[in-house]
């Protein structure tokens, strides 16, 4: 390529992390050493040949990267890497890179790039630090004390027994006697309506002496509990635990495409944060509730040392949190007695979202079924006192803005609840938009759904497509943007004369919650946990395939820094916070958190522009 070919791709290596420590004469040989490959998505992948290892950089496009099994390694867009773990092992390659959209990439040949190595300190250790990181990342879940957060794909059956809502209980004992199976799925134009169980056959039919022509559907139980592909083995745990039941049906998509048992379960190990629950489950008295809720530090450090995914150790946390929950309000209803009427404790804010992580306060309240009368409103009172303050005992400080459910402004009927809510919605004044941010991510861990339903679809009916509304909470979030300032140093947070650092939490990580959080009210979906949101908002191309995955990466990233941060706080027995030191991470660390916080802004400007488009 001729000095005008050239010039262009050398301003654009240069600026790439760790090219631009190279010395001009350097760098300007390794330029000239390039080669350019254009690759299709129509291709599906990027033949990387075993005899050729050589450095891959994306110059335009979008890849994925993934090992033999097909997990997700890394997804890759301008200015990043792949290709380098064979030139540093020597080892022949065994992921695959997948094409998302049509690239350019630059191949740096095997050669040049060992020079490289030797002539920089800081490119060599560049290289070495990603392929540490990559292999931590093939290395997850794998902590035999923490198997539960694995997916639940790691042990189910990838081809469930399925049949016929017609077919004899006859046949189907014969089927799943061949098949070596205690269940077999039912189903009706390719949708899943049942589940038949030995415990069905003996049941409804051995202990009822029905013959064996009786048709499947009516000994099967319908409308079986189930659980989506992507959940972890913890939460099917869980679900099991909850409703009695030893199979749950797996959908993707909405459609069953396996099974998981208590025995597929039970082969692999114990699970530190299902026996933390079970311990929770089992105390009779809120004493013995709050000894136990001091293991839950434990459990965090276990969880971050494990390196789980920030997503996933807010899941664990969360199930725990609401298991104390759901315990102090069982143990203080035995001292209080029965409840006047049907009831939901509502979790706000991180514990609504399922993304809580160390020094979370509390943020709840408490739907009734109707308006109580003088004798129920007391009973409800002192059963939210009494919850708010175990809770408080558990290590869940009172919501220094009060909004907990033992504040009768939290404790209200649906009726009033839905006169609030639709206030806030039609009336966006700064009080409504900053409270959007907290009871719009809302949850229910006690109570009948049916009632918590009643007040989302209610809630949901007056957001979707409301453009005044959505602009107002637009602004708001708008209010406070990523910790970048000029040639994208960090903006450091002050206290006085003291740097605290850089406010992972409410400077990324919240910024992301509130983009999703507008988008998906915008669109009435019900999910509220900001991962799902953002799936659930790429799946019905609300926002694109490439912005939806650069903005959940963002905030798995900077909650996993955050979380890392805290990790290190608790082993140096140091205040646990939000906040970073730029200079206490490597520099590879530094500008991957640059990088985050740009999706985060790009993210606001995205929002800005749909969401406010005619005010």
């Amino acid at each position: 390529m001729d000095a005008s070919e050239l010039q262009p791709v050398t301003d654009f290596i240069k600026g790439l992390v760790p090219f631009g420590t190279l010395s001009d004469l350097t760098l300007e040989r390794c330029c000239k050493s390039l080669s350019i490959g254009y690759y299709s998505k129509a291709s599906g992948f990027v033949p990387l040949d075993p005899a050729h290892p050589q450095l891959y950089i994306v110059r335009s496009g979008a890849f994925e990267v993934r090992d033999k099994n097909g997990e997700l390694l890394d997804r890759l867009g301008e200015g990043d890497y792949f290709g380098f773990p064979s030139l540093l092992s020597g080892e022949d390659a065994s992921n695959r890179v997948a094409i998302l959209e049509d690239g350019l990439v630059y191949h740096l040949p095997p050669d040049m790039f060992d020079l490289l190595r030797l002539e920089s300190r800081e490119f060599d250790r560049f290289f070495n630090r990603a392929f540490a990181k990559r292999l931590r990342h093939q290395g997850r879940f794998k902590a035999k004390d923490l198997t539960t957060t694995s997916r639940i794909t790691s042990l189910m059956s990838r081809t469930p027994l399925t049949i016929d809502l017609n077919t004899s209980v006859a046949e189907a004992s014969r089927l799943m006697r061949k098949a070596r199976v205690s269940s077999v799925l039912v189903i009706d134009n390719n949708k899943l309506v049942g589940i038949l169980t030995d415990k069905d056959l003996r049941n409804r039919v051995l202990a009822e002496n029905l013959n064996g022509d009786l048709p499947v559907h009516q000994a099967m139980t319908c409308n079986p509990v189930v659980i989506e592909s992507n959940s972890l083995v913890f939460e099917a745990m869980l679900s099991m635990s909850a409703h009695n039941i030893h199979h749950l049906p797996v959908l993707d998509n909405g459609q069953a495409t396996g099974i998981v048992t208590s025995t597929d379960i039970l082969r692999g190990q114990s699970s530190q944060p299902l026996l933390l629950i079970g311990e929770i489950e089992r105390q009779n008295d809120i004493a013995s509730l709050i000894q136990v809720s001091k293991q839950i530090p434990l459990l965090l450090q276990n969880l971050i040392s494990a390196d789980a995914r920030a997503e996933e150790i807010g899941r664990v946390l969360t199930s725990v949190t609401d298991a104390l929950t759901r315990r102090l309000i069982v143990l203080n209803q035995q001292i209080l007695g029965e409840a006047p009427m049907a009831f939901c404790w509502l979790a706000f804010g991180s514990q609504g979202r399922q993304d809580q992580a160390a020094c979370s306060d509390q943020d709840n309240g408490l739907l009734l079924a109707h308006e109580p009368d003088d004798a129920a409103a007391g009973y409800f009172e002192a059963l939210s006192r009494a919850v708010c303050k175990g809770l408080d005992e558990c290590g869940y400080v009172y919501c220094p803005g009060d909004i907990m459910a033992q504040n009768p402004k939290w404790r209200m009927s649906l009726q009033r609840w839905q006169q609030v809510f639709d206030k806030w919605v039609n009336t966006p004044e700064p009080k409504a938009l900053m409270h959007a941010s907290i009871f719009f991510d809302m949850r229910s861990v006690y109570g009948p759904k049916s009632l918590f339903d009643s007040l989302q679809d209610s809630v949901l009916s007056k957001t979707k497509d409301n453009d005044i509304f959505l602009a107002g909470l637009t602004g708001n979030s708008l209010t406070s943007t990523p910790p970048l300032g000029f040639f994208r140093k960090f903006v450091l947070e002050r206290d006085g004369s003291e740097v605290k650092g850089i406010d992972l939490k409410h400077k990324g990580n919240a910024l992301i919650n509130d983009i999703a959080r507008v988008y998906a009210l915008s669109a009435g979906i019900k999910e509220v946990n900001t991962a799902k949101r953002i799936r659930a908002l790429m799946e019905q191309n609300i926002i694109n395939r490439k912005d939806a995955l650069n903005l959940a990466d963002a905030h798995e990233f900077i909650a996993h820094m955050r979380l890392s941060n805290q990790g290190l706080q608790y082993t140096q027995s140091l205040p646990i916070t939000n906040y970073l030191m730029p200079q206490s991470v490597s520099s590879l660390i530094r500008h991957q958190l640059r990088d985050a916080f740009k999706v985060v802004h790009d993210g606001q400007v995205g929002l800005k522009l749909k969401m406010m488009r005619n005010f």
